[in-house]
């Protein structure tokens, strides 16, 4: 597995969009996360702590849930920038005369110090990463030893049927290519996880109009790819956008509802043991390397 980003992001498009704000989790989000969360039923570990990364993207209904399955944790909830942490904050923490405010533990709004929790939880993050070897080696670095990973984003075929219609039009692709589960697996492995298991799924959507569709999407992501689009488009385009979704979209017996599949991939992988002492210098004498080299040559030997 190479060490390379992503070779069809643009890293200056995908640092823009982790600083935009964002108010409420998308439908999508909010739904990968439910499913994700049942998946959690088969793990017998009970976390002391655990991390949510950005939530406000992530799923902020699904908090709840995991707050009730693990009641006694302690939790960090990772946010960027400072907008989405007030929105966090407001929909996290309990009011100050709420009685579970006192009985719940604690959250604290802040990357967890390494080695300090024993869940981190990431819901449709990771695809919209530009560098997410280096997100994954610091998902690494926060949990503890025998802690878990779980995780979820968008899969290759994702927005096949807006791709098809891209390319029909001679248009850049309308986002950049997502990685297929096996490659996550690969990075998995080479950050320290063990036990990497990878699974997938397909979920379509309907909408019942281009505007909708469009609205949708704006709340996913935006477009990252190195090709797309360099400057603005008019009327012109946009009504030509509406029309060919409206004609290359359309699900049969769906009474014109417009179709877009969402390939999701799960992740879950633990944290293992170090399997060797890791010194950071190693120091031999002449003396025995002199003796390794004699070794080697079949015996004593006179220099």
């Amino acid at each position: 597995m190479s060490s390379e980003r992503p070779p069809t992001i643009d890293p200056q498009a995908a640092r823009r969009w982790a600083d935009l704000p964002a108010h409420e989790s998308p439908w999508l989000h909010e739904e990968v996360a439910r499913r994700m969360e049942e998946r959690l039923q088969w793990i017998k570990l009970q976390p002391a702590s655990w991390a949510h990364w950005e939530p406000v993207r992530g799923g902020l209904q699904t908090h709840a849930a995991l707050a009730r399955r693990y009641p006694d944790a302690a939790c960090f909830v990772v946010e960027a920038p400072e907008s989405r942490t007030r929105v966090a904050a407001k929909s996290i923490s309990k009011p100050w005369w709420s009685l579970s405010r006192w009985r719940e533990k604690s959250v604290q709004f802040q990357v967890p110090p390494d080695a300090s929790v024993q869940m981190l939880w990431a819901n449709m993050a990771l695809h919209m990463s530009a560098d997410p070897q280096a997100l994954i080696a610091q998902w690494h670095r926060a949990l503890a030893t025998d802690g878990f990973l779980m995780f979820s984003c968008l899969g290759p075929d994702t927005l096949k049927e807006l791709r098809n219609v891209y390319q029909v039009l001679g248009w850049p692709a309308p986002s950049h290519e997502f990685t297929d589960m096996h490659d996550w697996g690969d990075m998995l492995v080479n950050a320290g996880f063990a036990e990497p298991v990878m699974d997938m799924e397909r979920i379509t959507l309907t909408f019942e109009s281009p505007l909708r569709l469009l609205a949708e999407l704006r709340q996913l992501g935006r477009n990252f790819h190195q090709q797309r689009f360099a400057g603005l488009r008019g009327r012109r385009w946009l009504a030509q956008l509406h029309a060919s979704l409206q004609q290359g979209l359309a699900a049969p017996g769906e009474g014109g509802r417009l179709q877009l599949t969402f390939e999701i991939i799960y992740g879950h992988a633990l944290k293992p043991q170090p399997r060797f002492p890791v010194s950071a210098e190693t120091r031999v004498s002449v003396d025995q390397m002199r003796s390794k080299l004699r070794q080697g040559r079949g015996g004593d030997q006179t220099t």
